[in-house]
């Protein structure tokens, strides 16, 4: 089958992408920016990439006609706290508008479970945008699932954080509502054992775990299985806002998410029929076996994809291309440069920098930078990286996005999400000569923007003079 994939650089589409191909199926990847997807060139060379932003009224024609079926994958809640809904709205129309174009049969939507009268504004936008797929040109096929639990999930991440972190928790009341957590291999098995079957076509279908838990109960759990003591107070008058901005400061989640999962852990998500695991005999993972199977994953290095890379985890919005040019006029510019005998071990150090091994010199300045880069709103160091030596265009690393990463051309280019005053880059390349050259641009914003630079020139000294001579012989 011809499967269009939308989403397909979102913590979804990245773990439901290789086993399409693996199925047989041709793959068209539909994403904003080509330069984001974050896959090898063995599987880029067995795909096709398009560019089409659902957001664009002016998109037609982007999409090939003779697909069979596609994925709908998008979703806004983490890019605002106000519009969001507006924003998925918008997306979803459009889709039906350019999917009308083609012969697909059959779109697959992976919505949230919405069982409550009352739902949150999160809920209530999954079930508006299923309303206005139903009314497309196609056959859907509706899976709702509450939580998601797997290596990479913004809510396997967010429990981890909080149970690894915290050893005595004070929590508002939300930590009772109940949900039903779902394996991320239980969510790939629903995503494509309904492709192309036309007995699930038209149909909505709640899919979840086995257990039903309390937020609280997961914690527990969580803690006994990674031999950790954890202590939760209630107490019952924290408020939403005030809990986001606990989730925020703790966990590596961006205040915009964190703000969206509290108002949406007020409702209980659980599954009303079991319909299609019966259809499908899917063997549903417990809670405890799933964070078993992403620890796995995590202790292998074999994590394939994390919602702290999508774009909507930090700042940045703009075209990756955008920035690819580093500018020089008007900058404030710091050059390292250095001898190198091994540039293969050099590239390699590189390549490894940041998350658990952090920045070679000055950790601690590092850590206190991302600290008071959290304090301003912004990502602070707790993103980290998805791979411990791989390193994709677009993907996050700590308070930087990468813009750039061409091993071949011995050259990394980040360009900084943390709170500052103007534009900042971190560039690292070696040249035909075995020198290695660490640039770090910055492009003030008015006085302030000045004012920040040299103020920071005494640390940028000691910082970055050190960091390039443990690079060169680390």
């Amino acid at each position: 089958m011809k499967i269009l994939l939308t989403g397909a650089n979102g913590y979804i589409g990245m773990r439901l992408l290789p086993l399409l191909l693996e199925q047989g199926h041709q793959v068209i990847c539909a994403v904003r920016n080509a330069a984001r997807l974050s896959v090898s060139r063995q599987t880029r060379s067995r795909i096709q990439v398009i560019e089409i932003d659902f957001l664009d009224d002016n998109a037609q024609g982007v999409i090939p006609g003779d697909i069979d079926a596609a994925y709908y994958l998008i979703h806004s809640m983490s890019s605002s706290t106000s519009d969001f809904d507006e924003k998925e709205e918008h997306s979803a129309r459009n889709f039906n508008k350019y999917i009308s174009e083609t012969n697909c049969k059959q779109v697959i939507y992976l919505g949230g479970i919405v069982n409550e009268e009352n739902l949150s504004k999160h809920l209530w936008s999954r079930k508006n945008v299923e309303e206005i797929l139903k009314s497309g040109s196609f056959s859907l096929t509706v899976l709702r699932a509450a939580i998601i639990v797997g290596s990479g999930s913004a809510s396997f991440e967010i429990i981890r954080d909080l149970c690894e972190k915290l050893p005595v928790m004070i929590t508002p009341k939300w930590v009772k509502t109940r949900c039903q957590p779902i394996a991320i291999r239980n969510v790939i098995e629903y995503l494509t054992g309904v492709l192309g079957e036309e007995r699930f076509y038209n149909e909505s279908y709640d899919i979840g775990g086995p257990d039903i838990l309390t937020y609280r109960e997961m914690m527990k759990l969580y803690a006994k299985i990674r031999k950790l003591k954890l202590y939760i107070i209630d107490v019952p008058f924290m408020s939403p806002k005030l809990s986001s901005y606990w989730l925020y400061f703790v966990t590596s989640t961006s205040y915009k998410l964190a703000l969206n999962l509290v108002d949406s852990m007020k409702v209980e998500v659980i599954t009303r029929d079991t319909r299609l695991q019966e259809a499908l005999q899917i063997d549903p993972i417990s809670y405890a076996e799933a964070i078993k199977l992403a620890f796995k994953k995590i202790e292998q290095n074999q994590v394939l994809s994390s919602w702290k890379d999508s774009m909507v985890s930090g700042r940045f919005r703009q075209d990756l291309n955008e920035y690819i040019k580093v500018p020089k006029y008007g900058c404030l510019i710091d050059e390292q440069t250095i001898k190198i005998t091994d540039p293969e071990r050099v590239l390699n150090n590189i390549w490894t920098i940041g998350g658990k091994k952090g920045w070679y010199y000055g950790n601690f300045l590092w850590k206190i930078r991302g600290f008071i880069d959290k304090l301003f709103g912004g990502v602070g160091l707790r993103r980290g990286r998805t791979h411990p030596d791989k390193i994709f265009e677009g993907d996050a690393l700590d308070f930087w996005r990468v813009i750039l990463a061409d091993k071949e051309q011995k050259r990394l280019l980040l360009f900084a999400e943390m709170r500052v005053p103007g534009e900042a880059w971190l560039e690292f390349d070696i040249d035909e000569n075995n020198i290695l050259h660490q640039t770090a641009t910055f492009r003030p914003k008015g006085l302030w923007g000045r004012i920040y630079w040299f103020l920071m020139l005494p640390f940028h000294y000691f910082i970055f003079g050190g960091m390039i001579r443990r690079i060169a012989k680390s």
